[in-house]
């Protein structure tokens, strides 16, 4: 069977991101024949027959069973799922770059959506939903008791549609209620500019199938005004996408055939390397866009941006970057989404997305749980925003631990000992459903871009007053 690795596929702009191989495990075989825990299957038999001959309402079979499955599964990790017959399909339509709904990628802390990231240019980036907000009631309907799958569910609908969010937000007295309109999300996944004379910026928002070819367009497009002195490559609040697509951005900038990224599990087929070579960043029959590209890229002074909605993919090439230190990774600590899912496809077109591994940085720094360390802590702000909310991979449940830095969970903590998204007993209390002021990244207004660009002149690099993660 042919496998699709990928990196934060996309549910409908609204699943977290993660690193996924669509495959059957060798595994299953194997745990076959070390026979069946027939006492534990009784006991579920019992409980099965008790609710299907006892409860207060009929249930059906097939949603038992669903049931069944989906619990085993959301109580392993983070981002082992059961994906029904419409996750199913959304996952694989996502990273194409068009998708119906709202633009946020999620998770779950204590039965609440959690927000890892909004995604550029959609109704909830406009809107000003921000990383590490709590939605606790979609219209009329709690959270709180609802699965993931079922409040993606409700967030999903026809465009032009509108629900109503009900949000806590760290640092704000009340609950922000935001009305978004639904649309269909069409992510543009590479922009660029001049910012200035032999200076670029190039941003990628989510990483799809054509990440690579576009990047190496707008490659090919600065450097019609002459060869740059300095780029920066702006991966903020990029929550992944496709591993082919960190491979090609990651191959654009590093020598032929050196390592990317590797991935280790309990099977043969989870243990891989993936190398700056065709065949690991082309998807079919794409042409290589890479070939076309100016020699002078794999040299030109760079200068990467990430913080903690960096995730998955975005991780990924920022290690690659940092461990042959080809470029400065600048901002504050990505998210730390270092672990692997394989997609197994089930009978009616649904399939479960099991963790089967952990991936590693060319050094072989696992990323889980732990994330990327910038060489330059520069916040948002001049004078630092602690008081943020920064959600990560390791302040979400049952998250996996980083089996190469045993402190890496524990470095974890809530900012200012509070957890994220609770109101605090101070701060401003917004207007129902007015827009909340969102950075336009890439401005004279952006601290962090400002402070690349000063690094890359060779002008002093302002850090903040607060430089704790």
């Amino acid at each position: 069977m042919s496998k699709v690795k990928t990196i934060s596929l996309v549910l409908g702009g609204f699943v977290a991101g993660a690193l996924i191989s669509l495959h059957i495990p060798a595994m299953a075989e194997k745990d076959a024949k070390a026979g069946l825990p027939i006492d534990e299957l009784r006991t579920f038999a019992e409980v099965y027959g008790a609710i299907k001959q006892g409860y207060v309402e009929p249930v059906e079979d097939k949603t038992m069973v669903n049931n069944a499955i989906s619990g085993m599964l959301s109580n392993l990790d983070p981002h082992s799922a059961y994906l029904d017959a419409d996750a199913f399909k959304e996952l694989q339509v996502g990273t194409q770059g068009e998708f119906g709904g709202l633009g946020i990628e999620v998770g779950m802390e204590d039965g609440l959506v959690k927000v890892i990231s909004p995604i550029e240019d959609t109704p909830a980036y406009r809107a000003g939903i921000k990383a590490g907000d709590l939605i606790f009631k979609l219209d009329d309907t709690p959270v709180k008791g609802l699965t993931l799958s079922d409040a993606v569910k409700k967030m999903r609908g026809k465009p032009k549609t509108a629900i109503r969010l009900s949000i806590l937000r760290k640092g704000e007295t009340k609950p922000i209620e935001l009305t978004l309109v639904r649309e269909v999300i069409r992510v543009q996944s590479v922009k660029s500019k001049l910012v200035e004379p032999g200076i670029a910026w190039i941003r990628i928002t989510q990483f799809q199938e054509n990440t690579v070819n576009d990047l190496a367009k707008h490659i090919n497009t600065l450097y019609k005004n002459g060869n740059l002195k300095g780029l920066i490559l702006d991966l903020r609040n990029d929550p992944g996408g496709l591993l082919n697509g960190a491979i090609g951005v990651s191959a654009a900038f590093l020598p032929p055939g050196v390592k990317i990224v590797s991935t280790d599990g309990r099977t043969p087929d989870a243990k891989q390397e993936f190398l700056a070579r065709p065949q690991d960043y082309l998807r079919g029959n794409q042409d290589d866009g890479l070939k076309s590209l100016p020699v002078d890229i794999k040299k030109v002074p760079m200068v990467v941006l990430v913080n903690s909605g960096s995730a998955s993919a975005s991780e990924i090439v920022a290690g690659a970057l940092q461990d042959y230190k080809r470029a400065t990774i600048l901002g504050t600590q990505t998210f730390g989404k270092g672990s692997v899912q394989s997609v197994i496809p089930l009978p009616g077109n649904s399939a479960i997305k099991l963790t089967t591994a952990r991936y590693y940085t060319p050094e072989g720094r696992s990323i889980q749980a732990k994330g990327i360390t910038p060489d330059i802590v520069v916040e948002e702000t001049p004078n630092g925003n602690s008081n943020a909310a920064r959600v990560r991979e390791a302040d979400l449940e049952r998250h996996l631990v980083n089996d190469r830095d045993k402190e890496a969970t524990k470095d974890s903590k809530p900012q200012n000992g509070k957890p994220a998204g609770k109101p605090a007993k101070e701060g401003k209390e917004p207007a129902d459903d007015e827009p909340l002021e969102r950075l336009e990244y890439g401005s004279a207004k952006d601290h962090q871009f400002q402070q690349a660009l000063n690094l890359l002149k060779g002008l002093p690099v302002v850090q903040n007053k607060d430089k704790d993660n």
